[in-house]
C-alpha cells in the first residue's frame, strides 16, 4: 500500500502530503509516454517515441483506440489475434501539461475528487519532472484558467505541490472555454491529462477538439467518487433536497431501490457517451474512483494503457 492509500481521507495541507517517500520511490521508473507520433527537431534528455531517422526500436504495448495504425504490428496480430504498437525511441523532448477541474463538482466524495485530481497530478508532474521532461498545470473554472508553465527538473517538484495546494474548487466548468485557452498553450510536443469528473452540461467533444486541434495529444481520467458509482455508500434514503453544487439549481426527490437503479443506468450511459466522444476525437481515456490505490493507478493500470512506461 502507497503512503497514498494510508492518507487517502485527509485533506493534503502540506507539499509533502501530496506525494509520499514510498509512492514517489515506485514513480522514479515511471515515464510518460506519447501515444501519437509528433514531428519537429526538438532534442532533449528523455527517450520518446517518434519516427524519424536514427530510430530505435525498442518494446510493444497494447493497442488503444486512438493509435496510429501505421504502428501496429501485423505479424504479432496473425500470431495472437491480438493489436500491439510498437514503440520507437528517439532522443527528444516532451511537454507535459496536466489541466485539473477545479469546479464545485470537484468538492465532493470521501476520498475527495479534488484533492484525488491534486495527488494525481502531482505524481504526474514528478513523473515527467524526473524523466527530464517539461510540466505546465492548468486549473479551469468558470473564471478562467490558471497556469503553471514551462518547468524543468526535479527541484521545480514542491513548486508543482505548492501550486496545487493553493487551487481551490469553486464555479461552474467552462469546460470548452478551458479547453480553447489551453490548446493554444502547447510548447513543442506535448501530452496533456485531463484531470475531470466531466460533468459538463455542454459535453466534453467540442473541448477536446480545440485540445487536439492544437496538437496535444489528450488523455482524459474521468475522476469519480465512490459515492458516485455507489449511492448507498452516500447513505442516501428517504425524502431528500438536492442542489447542484454547480447551478445552486435545486430538487426533492425520495430515494427508492427503483430510483438508485434509474441512476447507476444514466450514470453508466452518461461514462460511456464521455468514453465515445474521446475516442471520436482521438484522445485516450479511462474511469478512475478515488479509492483506488494511487501506486496501484499508476504503475499497474495506466503502464498497461500505455500512458506511463
Amino acid at each position: 500500500m502507497s503512503d497514498f492509500g494510508k492518507t487517502a481521507h485527509e485533506r493534503p495541507t502540506k507539499v509533502d502530503s501530496l506525494l509520499g517517500s514510498s509512492l514517489m520511490a515506485s514513480l522514479d521508473k515511471l515515464d510518460i509516454v506519447a501515444r501519437k507520433i509528433f514531428t519537429g527537431k526538438t532534442q532533449g534528455e528523455r527517450r520518446s517515441k517518434r519516427k524519424g531517422m536514427s530510430v530505435e526500436f525498442a518494446d510493444f504495448r497494447q493497442y488503444t483506440a486512438g493509435d496510429d495504425l501505421r504502428f501496429i504490428d501485423w505479424n504479432v496480430y496473425a500470431r495472437l489475434d491480438r493489436l500491439f504498437m510498437k514503440i520507437f525511441l528517439e532522443e527528444e523532448e516532451l511537454t507535459l501539461g496536466i489541466a485539473i477541474d477545479a469546479s464545485a463538482s470537484m468538492e465532493y466524495g470521501n476520498p475527495n475528487k479534488f484533492d484525488f485530481a491534486r495527488r494525481l497530478a502531482m505524481a504526474l508532474g514528478y513523473i515527467a519532472l524526473s524523466s527530464h521532461n517539461k510540466v505546465s498545470l492548468f486549473a479551469f473554472n468558470e473564471s478562467g484558467v490558471q497556469r503553471l508553465s514551462a518547468l524543468r527538473g526535479r527541484k521545480r517538484t514542491r513548486d508543482i505541490g505548492q501550486w496545487l495546494l493553493d487551487l481551490l474548487p469553486e464555479g461552474g466548468t467552462s469546460f470548452v472555454e478551458a479547453c480553447k485557452t489551453i490548446s493554444t498553450a502547447r510548447q513543442g510536443r506535448g501530452v496533456l491529462i485531463v484531470l475531470s469528473d466531466c460533468f459538463d452540461t455542454d459535453g466534453v467533444r467540442q473541448g477536446l477538439s480545440y485540445l487536439v486541434g492544437g496538437g496535444w495529444d489528450v488523455f482524459v481520467m474521468q475522476i469519480l467518487a465512490p459515492e458516485e458509482v455507489d449511492p448507498q455508500r452516500a447513505g442516501l434514503e428517504g425524502d431528500l433536497r438536492l442542489e447542484d453544487s454547480e447551478t445552486t439549481d435545486s430538487c426533492e426527490i425520495t430515494v427508492t431501490a427503483p430510483l438508485v437503479a434509474k441512476y447507476l443506468q444514466r450514470l453508466h450511459g452518461y461514462c460511456e457517451d464521455v468514453r465515445e466522444q474521446c475516442t471520436r476525437v482521438g484522445a485516450g481515456n479511462v474511469k478512475v474512483s478515488t479509492d483506488v490505490d494511487m501506486e496501484q493507478l499508476l504503475v499497474e493500470y495506466l503502464r498497461s494503457r500505455g500512458l506511463l512506461r
